[in-house]
């Protein structure tokens, strides 16, 4: 048994950890589960970097994908990669920029899995122009319940259960999916600041549409009519014209890694607080062309190993929600009262959302998406975010099962009106309930 925790390091439940190294081994692990006696069923995992509990299974199986070999081909007149599940994105990218390519989406890390990506249905910077991931998924390769492999297409409804259906529907194992055709590995980047909360949307809905990439960092420690006072950075993949040197270098590695012990709340109001206030006063007010490399512009955190630890023993919660354009009332709402209350978040971002795809429990919609780093054991916080969860859902919006580790089931019945029809594709591919993880008790999936 071994215990498991979520990349928030709160609530470490243990399993049984296995290593399949093939897509017969998985399906031989999954028919010894579904053995009568077994119990506790079993789930995927690749690189931990859920925040909550969606790839933990309390007293049971715990299939580790990374132990699948990490392998790719690349079809170069398609543009499309084919990639075992256990491939990270990190490795990717590491081999397709030097060639010209750049995957289709990118979350804020490199060290998520294909399966991940897939299973929680990832969204980046571009999601306004590009959607999710599973917009570019061309096929996927599933091993169900009864342990045989299934390659399913957009046209199944299998498929479209398992892009975002968090592991739930089976073990996938590989996947095929259109990349970016890129000149450099260096992006053209846009920074600017913004006074309040209202100018970040008013500049984000008229302009957002002229970059490909897009993302606004709130300063929470702001009040007043400073309130929702903000750094945006928009971009796009520079051109061979733009760059000295080799255009498509590329070997990112973390440069620093966190301490084994960090004391608790090192990250408090007076620590973000001058953090904020230096990151927001050193950003121009309006720097147009900027040249910067993927790392610093796409994942930031990645430059530190295992940069949760950061927040102290009781570690994070990330809490990220979604509402519908028109429901700007809600978001300014929730921001002001952060900032009131003087709520810690050492990373705020606010993006815009476009078209979703057609998985029934894919998280981005057309709106507004706001994400909270929050260090756990703030006084009040349960409390806070109960009602936030009231706001988002009487908005029409939802919160992301990928970053989520305390959402009621009542919410996530009231937020995700395809839940049902999920179930029933779920039922009738897995009818012996064999996929299951912390994440579905909780929320009765």
């Amino acid at each position: 048994m071994t215990l498991l925790t979520g990349w928030g390091r709160t609530a470490p439940t243990s399993a049984a950890l296995a290593r399949p190294g093939s897509a017969d081994e998985v399906a031989a692990l999954l028919k010894e589960t579904a053995a009568p006696g077994t119990g506790r069923g079993l789930i995927a995992r690749g690189l931990g970097r859920a925040y909550g509990d969606a790839a933990q299974n309390a007293g049971g199986t715990v299939l580790d994908c990374t132990a699948l070999p990490a392998s790719w081909t690349l079809d170069p007149e398609a543009g499309e990669v084919t990639a075992s599940a256990g491939t990270s994105l990190h490795d990717l990218m590491t081999a397709l920029v030097p060639r010209g390519w750049f995957v289709p989406v990118t979350p804020g890390t490199r060290y998520v899995t294909v399966g991940g990506a897939i299973a929680a249905d990832v969204h980046g910077k571009n999601h306004h122009v590009d959607s999710s991931f599973g917009a570019h998924l061309r096929s996927l390769t599933l091993v169900t319940a009864d342990g045989g492999a299934r390659v399913l297409g957009p046209d199944d409804d299998l498929f479209w259960a398992t892009v975002g259906g968090m592991g739930l529907t089976g073990v996938i194992v590989e996947a095929t999916f259109s990349c970016v055709p890129i000149e450099t590995s260096r992006m053209r980047v846009d920074v600017e600041r913004t006074r309040d909360l209202d100018e970040t949307l008013d500049v984000m809905t008229t302009t957002d549409d002229r970059y490909r990439y897009t993302v606004a960092w709130i300063d929470l420690m702001a009040r007043g009519s400073r309130t929702g006072r903000s750094v945006l950075t928009r971009g796009d993949h520079a051109t061979r014209g733009e760059v000295r040197g080799d255009p498509l270098a590329f070997a990112p590695r973390p440069r620093l890694v966190a301490p084994p012990w960090v004391p608790d709340g090192l990250l408090n109001r007076a620590t973000v607080g001058a953090f904020n206030a230096v990151w927001y006063g050193k950003a121009p007010n309006a720097r147009r062309g900027l040249i910067q490399g993927i790392t610093p512009f796409f994942h930031p955190l990645d430059g530190v190993g295992e940069w949760n630890r950061m927040y102290g023993s009781r570690g994070l919660v990330q809490y990220q929600f979604v509402v519908p354009f028109g429901a700007e009332d809600t978001l300014r709402r929730v921001v002001s009262t952060l900032s009131e209350r003087r709520v810690v978040s050492f990373l705020t971002v606010l993006k815009r959302f476009g078209a979703g795809t057609p998985g029934m429990l894919s998280f981005p919609m057309p709106g507004w998406t706001l994400a909270l780093d929050i260090p756990t054991g703030q006084r009040g916080l349960a409390g806070l975010l109960r009602g936030f969860d009231e706001w988002v859902v009487a908005a029409g919006g939802r919160l992301y099962l990928a970053k989520d580790s305390r959402m009621p089931a009542s919410v996530m019945a009231a937020s995700y009106p395809r839940l049902d029809e999920w179930r029933a594709i779920r039922d009738a591919a897995d009818p012996d309930g064999l996929f299951r993880s912390d994440l579905a008790r909780r929320l009765c999936l």
